[in-house]
């Protein structure tokens, strides 16, 4: 598919308390980061109500502790309307989003912990868990959208702390969607074979998979900040990109 491939990396990670489970037929559940500061019912989600992509009546209390039931949820990227924010302006992790036109892929990467026999196990992997095909975008928002706008978007967590207070219209960025959108079925595995086939430094070179350093930590330090991972017009571009898009076929249903 055509269009520039920006890679993000999302969900609870090592500093949380708690990770998105994966099972043993790859299938998972995604559990987003919490929001900087609680916010009211009318606009925030809570960690108790988050409900399974494979079964709606259930929730998914069993992968969060019980402390975090009542924190608000930062629900980005959302996978209803297919919508993702950052604050491209002022996060330098997020600063590259900038260069993102109508066409391009958010794809997103999340760090997820292996469920066995309904128990967490101590395996961790990184996997393809979705993406936005980019339709629309919101950009610098100091204030409230236009109704059509909030129509589009009102679903994406940095609107809803917009409503629930007025600074926090701090010039953040959304993205949405088209109906070529995909929250994945199962994860795709990321795997340094697959790295080492698609992906290069912000510079070009290869990565570098250091003794002192596991596979995961060396994917997670590389994926910390978000960039154009593949463009399909650069040399090799394409081959990368159909590379990718291939294992995303293959594994994500």
């Amino acid at each position: 598919m055509p269009g520039k491939i920006y890679v993000i990396n999302v969900g609870s990670n090592a500093s949380h308390s708690f990770c998105s489970p994966i099972f043993s037929d790859q299938t998972f559940e995604f559990i987003p980061i919490p929001e900087d500061s609680q916010l009211p019912s009318s606009h925030g989600l809570e960690y108790r109500n988050l409900k399974s992509h494979y079964d709606p009546e259930q929730n998914l209390s069993r992968y969060i502790p019980k402390n975090m039931f009542g924190a608000t949820v930062h629900s980005d990227p959302e996978f209803d309307t297919y919508t993702y924010g950052d604050n491209c302006e002022v996060n330098p992790r997020a600063m590259g989003m900038r260069n993102v036109t109508k066409g391009d892929f958010l794809l997103f990467l999340a760090r997820l912990q292996y469920w066995e026999a309904g128990e967490p196990t101590d395996d961790f992997g990184f996997y393809f868990i979705g993406f936005i095909h980019v339709e629309q975008i919101l950009r610098s928002v100091w204030e409230t959208p236009s109704e059509l706008q909030m129509e589009r978007f009102h679903v994406n967590a940095h609107l809803r702390r917009g409503m629930a207070n007025r600074e926090l219209w701090d010039g953040f960025w959304v993205f949405g969607g088209s109906s070529w959108s995909r929250r994945f079925y199962k994860a795709v595995p990321v795997t340094r074979d697959l790295c080492e086939q698609v992906f290069v430094t912000a510079k070009g070179s290869p990565w570098e998979w250091k003794e002192k350093r596991t596979e995961l930590q060396t994917i997670g330090s590389y994926t910390r900040s978000c960039r154009c991972a593949i463009d399909p017009a650069a040399a090799n571009g394409k081959a990368k990109a159909n590379i990718l898009w291939d294992r995303i076929e293959k594994y994500s249903r």
